[in-house]
């Protein structure tokens, strides 16, 4: 099925921006590699024991399914739902089959997700016919690297490209001009557009602003008081004009993290540690992986009253789990009064690249030989799966299967499963 609607005019346009959106990509990918499944209603979950849904297919959403449901609910919608773990190695294997072709056809592309990218296609008019010709461009080559439909929205700025990309899923084609993108958004409310959370939707409704026409109600300047140049730039996307350009560059990261949902008022402190050290070890192991390390970490647990944790300071900078474990141990002996705790989290705050320059007071003997010690473990875990040699405490650990990162890259260090 091929969804589309056209809104064009000739080229050239001051902007020209592509966003390919992937149709239901781990559900369509689980359909492909196993036909028995294609034109059923199924559910991807994190894990076999899963029971929230990360997306599904569009027969499932035929029966009302949505994104963040749970099974069971779903279940009560349509009985026959097939419930299918998610396998990110894969997902991410021909998303980054997708993204090198697309990378081919303008080196102006940011990877919004691993099923998303942006395409400024602004500086390629001369050698283009048309818009139209240009998605049915696109969606030939996606299909000829993945074997996947996808939709396409193209207009003169990202927003009105994704909203556009959104309207005829699945397999569909949407092309606004930009001289008729504040004209095709007037009437859609301004929490539909991507970026305006509950949050800032309920700031705008207090004033009047429950559309994107409405926007131009209010000054500029009572946006950018409240929000600075983000405020400044959602008064703008709502008509149309976003400035937002195409980022091909991948920022360093500010935080690298794993949390976990523990089992509700746990008090035992052995399994709250074998939840500490496997979030710990996650963290290093990370870091390893993309040659960072840091000496600040946040170490949070959740009680019923709220979060107990602290930013915690390393002696030196580290990238290792059990040094990091430490730092957890420190906050239970310091905070922890016995309250049940339900959930744990540690993160590595502004990771550094690893050897930019010795510290002489470190103890270098022990550091090179923790050093070498986890090059072994790294090197045996990635061949035969994450944490298949750990500290012993963690052989009773709970599950936690992989997932691909919210800020997903096909390079750098973002790429992160």
């Amino acid at each position: 099925m091929d969804n589309s609607e056209v809104i064009s005019d000739h080229l050239p346009w001051p902007r020209i921006i592509a966003l390919v959106d992937m149709n239901s990509f781990f559900a369509s990918i689980e359909q492909m590699d196993q036909p028995e499944l294609f034109g059923q209603p199924i559910a991807v979950t994190n894990g076999i024991q899963g029971t929230c849904i990360i997306t599904c297919s569009y027969e499932a959403r035929y029966w009302g399914i949505k994104t963040g449901m749970r099974l069971k609910e779903a279940r009560k919608l349509c009985p026959d739902l097939i419930q299918r773990p998610s396998r990110p190695k894969r997902y991410a294997e021909i998303s980054i089959k997708i993204m090198q072709g697309l990378n081919k056809m303008t080196p102006d592309i940011e990877v919004y997700s691993v099923d998303e990218a942006f395409l400024d296609m602004t500086r390629c008019q001369k050698i283009m016919d048309s818009p139209e010709i240009l998605a049915q461009q696109i969606k030939e080559l996606v299909f000829e690297l993945s074997g996947l439909p996808c939709s396409i929205g193209i207009s003169g700025d990202k927003t009105t490209a994704k909203y556009a990309a959104k309207q005829n899923k699945p397999n569909g084609i949407t092309i606004v001009h930009p001289s008729k993108s504040e004209s095709t958004l007037d009437d859609v409310p301004v929490t539909d557009l991507c970026g305006i959370a509950k949050g800032i939707g309920g700031f705008l409704q207090s004033y009047g602003v429950y559309t994107c026409g409405d926007m131009k109600n209010i000054p500029i300047s009572l946006l950018g008081k409240h929000f600075g140049h983000p405020g400044r730039r959602i008064w703008l996307m709502a008509q149309g004009k976003d400035p937002e350009k195409i980022h091909t560059h991948i920022a360093e990261p500010k935080s690298i993290g794993h949390g976990k949902v523990m089992p509700p008022n746990t008090k035992d402190i052995q399994t709250i540690k074998t939840y500490l050290q496997h979030m710990s070890e996650k963290v290093g192991s990370r870091l390893r992986r993309h040659n960072l390390k840091a000496s600040k970490f946040y170490i949070g647990f959740r009680s019923k009253h709220g979060w107990l944790g602290q930013k915690m300071h390393s002696q030196y900078p580290t990238d290792d789990g059990i040094c990091i474990m430490k730092l957890g141990q420190s906050l239970i002996h310091q905070q922890w009064d016995g309250e049940g705790i339900s959930q744990i989290q540690v993160t590595a705050i502004k990771p550094n690249k690893a050897n930019q320059q010795i510290n002489f007071f470190e103890n270098q003997e022990k550091k090179n030989h923790s050093d070498k010690k986890n090059k072994i473990l790294d090197c045996i875990n990635e061949r035969y799966g994450d944490l298949t040699i750990a500290p012993s405490n963690l052989i009773h650990r709970s599950s936690m299967p992989d997932v691909i990162a919210p800020a997903w890259k096909p390079s750098g260090h973002r790429r992160t499963i």
